[in-house]
């Protein structure tokens, strides 16, 4: 079953710096990334059915990081449509900030738990996109150069990673929410093409990697 976005439909896009994409920097509030491909794409396909698109996403957040603003910047929007794609910072947070800690899958899943909760209660449809780590090789820099990331802290970062992407498709079960699921579909498409064409650092995906993510987004709506 694919979600219908009738004419006045209102879509909400929020998480981390994935989604988030510079949003503040463009005239549309979309950011540069797949946001704005889907609302594109989508308003070509469909010039008879206007959708407002909406976009919440604040770079270097956590699960933790949206429960308090969740009232004001998403639940006060009524929207029809809640896009949610967040945890690779929930799994990389105790390497990129001196003050961070591993955040147990459990406390993860509560939060997002918590987030979901009342958007079920008001009827509203639910994506939830899987976090995602692709297998780049090399060291690169993270967190604007506070960390370096090599072969060892992806090993850490994956084995971190996995219990939370289960966890997120739990909860799409629970909450029967659309499922998107970017780790297995970036793991097939880096299978042939190499994990550094879709994410060059391995988590914020290039240009392609957005596409990849808006093709699939629209797969889940009608």
């Amino acid at each position: 079953m694919t979600i219908t976005l009738r004419p006045g439909t209102t879509v909400m896009f929020t998480g981390d710096s994935i989604t988030d994409s510079q949003r503040l920097e463009s005239e549309d509030g979309l950011g540069f990334g797949y946001p704005l491909r889907v609302a594109g794409e989508w308003g070509f396909r469909h010039p008879d059915r206007p959708v407002t698109w909406l976009n919440t996403a604040i770079a270097g957040h956590k699960v933790r990081d949206l429960e308090p603003r969740w009232q004001a910047d998403v639940l006060d929007a009524r929207p029809d449509v809640v896009s949610i794609l967040v945890g690779v910072n929930d799994m990389g947070w105790h390497t990129l900030d001196p003050k961070g800690y591993v955040i147990p899958v459990e406390e993860f899943e509560a939060g997002y738990d918590r987030l979901l909760a009342p958007l079920s209660e008001a009827g509203t449809e639910l994506i939830l996109i899987e976090p995602f780590l692709l297998p780049i090789h090399g060291v690169v820099e993270a967190g604007a150069g506070v960390a370096l990331i090599g072969e060892e802290e992806r090993r850490e970062w994956r084995a971190d990673l996995n219990p939370k992407i289960k966890a997120v498709r739990e909860l799409a079960d629970k909450y029967g929410a659309h499922l998107l699921p970017a780790d297995s579909m970036f793991a097939e498409l880096a299978a042939t093409s190499g994990p550094e064409y879709w994410a060059e650092d391995g988590v914020h995906p290039t240009p392609a990697g957005h596409a990849a993510l808006a093709a699939a987004w629209l797969r889940l709506v009608a």
